[in-house]
């Protein structure tokens, strides 16, 4: 896990402490009707930055992620909670999230970039998480075809500085099919390929947020391109699964 910079530049500021006061209100008062009387302080406080920041995002990542959507409508997620596969009934989310997937894909299907906080925690990262098998196999095969690009992008300086190393959930053999000795042996045992940042949730408050945000995204946005080819390649599917799986670990 990389460490935070000292040195992190300053940039605009989207949210505020009253952002992180609303969330701690959440947690206290999980319940719709709380929700809805205290909508305007959300908007405000949350909404209408985070809108901000992904028009901001949207420019300063095309360079680097023409493909990935960026707005409003393609990268948020809604605040009231999908309960029907959970032991945990309370409505509401209580942190504020944002992915940035290939357009045309369904949330959490292929690798993208995510970002999310709390008043603990930032978490920022991204990757593909818990394909479904039939994705996991065909990363493997892109990755034991070209593990040369892959090896090159994870080693890479802004790469290393920013995110560290590749994380995920691993097998504890080469899986079949796969030679054990292949050079890239130690990537085909990932079940999901992630990176991730994480820092305190006050952070999201500071002036060098947006900039270590940046930097992390576009740190890693080769990595989520080079994971994309055999889902692009594929194509979306056709239909969704009740269950999304993919690059949203905050929904876990």
């Amino acid at each position: 896990m990389a460490r935070r910079s000292t040195a992190a530049a300053n940039g605009p500021i989207f949210f505020t402490g009253k952002a992180l006061t609303f969330l701690r209100a959440l947690k206290r008062n999980n319940d719709g009707e709380w929700f809805r009387a205290h909508r305007a302080d959300y908007i405000t406080h949350i909404q209408e930055p985070l809108h901000r920041l992904l028009e901001t995002l949207n420019d300063d990542l095309h360079d680097v992620a023409p493909e990935l959507a960026c707005t409003a409508r393609e990268s948020t997620f809604r605040m009231y909670r999908d309960t029907r596969f959970s032991e945990d009934k309370t409505p509401m989310k209580t942190h504020v999230a944002w992915s940035l997937r290939p357009r045309n894909f369904p949330k959490g299907y292929a690798a993208g970039l995510y970002a999310q906080f709390d008043p603990a925690e930032v978490w920022i990262g991204g990757g593909l998480y818990h394909p479904e098998p039939a994705v996991r196999t065909a990363e493997r095969e892109h990755i034991a075809a070209h593990h040369r690009r892959l090896t090159a992008i994870v080693t890479a300086p802004a790469f290393t500085k920013h995110l560290g190393t590749l994380e995920g959930d691993t097998l504890t053999r080469v899986p079949r099919g796969f030679d054990p000795g292949h050079p890239a042996a130690a990537y085909l045992k990932f079940k999901d390929w992630m990176v991730s940042r994480s820092l305190p949730g006050t952070f999201v408050t500071e002036p060098a947020f947006y900039p270590t945000l940046l930097a992390i995204f576009r740190a890693a946005a080769p990595l989520i391109r080079f994971l994309n080819e055999p889902i692009a390649a594929a194509g979306p599917p056709v239909i969704r699964r009740r269950k999304p799986r993919g690059v949203e670990p905050g929904q876990r």
